[in-house]
């Protein structure tokens, strides 16, 4: 009886989808109509593109696998000890037939140095008012737990030709192809593996390898090793790889790896005063599994309803985490279904849906949001609002983030990026400094380029084919695709074709719905794959429980939110948070 009703639900959510759009429906009709447009998502839109041979293999000596996570992230899933492991490839969300890149000379069209000077430079800045920098930073953090293609091919590079009056470096431009699957098959399209586990498991914070996250520590309490500034003393720097990921560290990251370092040790002074028996590989491991949880909490109870601040989505999301009748029920009552409607997803059975889980290439594709970023910022006093400096990006960079926190109280800069916005993630507003990003590691890459062309290089389909692939209407003009008629004929002189508009492009063209940062074509992606992070996931599914994470860590992540934490550990944004509703709005 259940699947038939959800198939009818199904049914009934796409037609009125179609029809009016979710987004123009009363909230009595909204949020089922949201919950049949997941399930279609879960059944038709999850594809398995098999392990390859390089996976992390399973040791059943690494610690206590049942009741903490692993480093490789193996045993997440005790039935399949390998899924969602380091060097497990990524996902689709689309047939796998339409996962073929293009042939090279197709892919390279237009030259996406071209669509890069053309659509996305920004000349103006433009703000996304509704939100803080806060909000843009959050993204960049969570994304380096959760996927990294790892560095790119050394041979054979793409060879962008310039047009006239670019003024890059080098003509063409050449930028490294993407890294291939070490075990690739012999037969269907190419697949990429990650370079970080598919979990959710705060590897941001704790690192993805043993050697690094043992360095971490300090042998005491399951606590971390900390500087005055909150962030690894200086001298576990020589152990990060700037020509990875690392190389795109700034202050924004700082000031987040900051918190959450010192959130940990503030758990495990918690747990270490309500357990004292607890040892310190225990303190350790149970302090890390409420970390990870708490960022997953507020990153689906704080960060996505601010930047999707329709009153539907915010009230779906939070329900994501409490469930439909909300937090004040849960807390009174219990959770006490297993329908994760009701009661939420943290508790509930877990469930892969129709496929194995991993993290998808249109999901990697999805959080291309580099223009929450801006150029310029400026940094002011918590105390009384004065201007302490005028900083460009170049300038807080990787190189330069602990001389900035050495002239400045982090308290300070924590208050400047609440008072700061991010940029909008529109067309015509890329950082300027990430089109010319001269890294630590001593190169210099367009990073609005290479956005275009990973994107196509891994198959994911171009605007109008993915939004067919996600059961939407595609656009059959340019005056369709974007309300803004100087941007229609901007991308009909690039484009030529509706059919040939970069996925991205697309995206950031696209009118959004009330309320939204990002579009409505996203929002399908994000729709399928936050809910399905959580729900595969046994450490917040069917171990999310005082047995594996103890009473008090399972409370701790129940009562805390973004606000505590800022307040805990930086009392001194008190006055400024009042009468603020969620700390990633201004």
């Amino acid at each position: 009886m259940g699947s038939i009703f959800s198939a009818a639900l199904d049914r009934t959510a796409a037609r009125l989808d179609r029809w009016l759009g979710w987004d123009r429906l009363p909230l009595p009709l909204a949020i089922p109509t949201l919950v049949g447009i997941r399930g279609r998502l879960r059944n038709e839109n999850l594809y398995d593109t098999g392990k390859g041979r390089r996976v992390a293999e399973p040791d059943k000596d690494s610690g206590n696998y049942l009741t903490a996570r692993t480093y490789d992230g193996t045993y997440n899933d005790l039935n399949d000890p390998q899924m969602g492991a380091l060097h497990a490839r990524f996902g689709r969300n689309v047939p796998l037939q339409f996962t073929w890149p293009e042939p090279d000379e197709a892919l390279l069209e237009p030259n996406p140095r071209l669509v890069s000077r053309r659509l996305l430079t920004r000349d103006e800045f433009w703000p996304a008012t509704t939100l803080n920098l806060l909000a843009g930073a959050w993204i960049q953090f969570e994304v380096h737990d959760w996927f990294s293609h790892g560095q790119g091919e050394e041979e054979s590079p793409w060879q962008l030709p310039l047009e006239e009056g670019d003024p890059w470096h080098e003509n063409p431009m050449q930028i490294p192809r993407a890294k291939r699957d070490p075990s690739p098959d012999s037969s269907g399209p190419p697949t990429y593996a990650t370079e970080d586990t598919h979990w959710w498991d705060g590897s941001n914070v704790y690192g993805g390898d043993k050697r690094f996250a043992d360095a971490l520590r300090t042998g005491e309490n399951g606590k971390l090793k900390i500087d005055e500034q909150g962030l690894p003393p200086p001298e576990l720097e020589k152990l990060v790889d700037l020509k990875g990921v690392a190389g795109n560290f700034w202050i924004g990251l700082a000031l987040l790896h900051s918190l959450f370092m010192r959130e940990h040790n503030a758990i495990c002074d918690h747990l270490h005063a309500k357990y004292r028996d607890l040892d310190d590989e225990t303190l350790y491991q149970k302090a890390r599994l409420v970390n990870a949880a708490l960022m997953a909490k507020i990153h689906t109870v704080d960060w996505t309803p601010a930047v999707i601040a329709h009153p539907t989505t915010v009230v779906a999301l939070r329900a994501n985490w409490w469930g439909i009748l909300g937090e004040g029920f849960v807390k009174r009552f219990g959770r006490r279904t297993s329908n994760e409607v009701i009661r939420g997803i943290p508790g509930s059975p877990t469930d892969h849906h129709t496929a194995s889980y991993s993290l998808t290439e249109e999901f990697v594709a999805v959080y291309k949001m580099h223009p929450l970023i801006p150029d310029d910022y400026t940094f002011r006093s918590v105390g009384d609002d004065g201007v302490l400096q005028e900083r460009t990006l170049e300038e807080i960079g990787a190189l330069d983030v602990r001389a900035r926190l050495d002239e400045m109280p982090m308290s300070d800069v924590f208050y400047s990026f609440g008072r700061m916005h991010p940029g909008a993630i529109e067309l015509h507003n890329f950082p300027r400094f990430l089109q010319h990003f001269k890294r630590p590691a001593g190169d210099e890459i367009d990073l609005a380029a290479i956005d275009v062309i990973r994107t196509r290089e891994r198959g994911v389909p171009r605007y109008n084919q993915f939004r067919r692939l996600f059961h939407l209407k595609p656009v059959e003009s340019f005056r369709e695709m974007t309300d803004n008629a100087e941007w229609a004929e901007e991308l009909e002189e690039v484009y030529g074709d509706v059919e040939r508009v970069d996925h991205m492009v697309g995206m950031h063209a696209e009118p959004k719905p009330r309320g939204f940062g990002f579009s409505d074509t996203a929002f399908r992606v994000f729709i399928l794959m936050a809910s399905r992070r959580l729900k595969s996931d046994r450490f917040f599914t069917r171990d999310y429980r005082p047995e594996v994470y103890t009473k008090a860590g399972i409370d701790w992540v129940e009562d805390n939110t973004m606000r505590t934490l800022l307040l805990r550990h930086f009392p001194e944004l008190e006055p400024a948070l009042q009468g603020v509703e969620n700390p990633f709005a201004p």
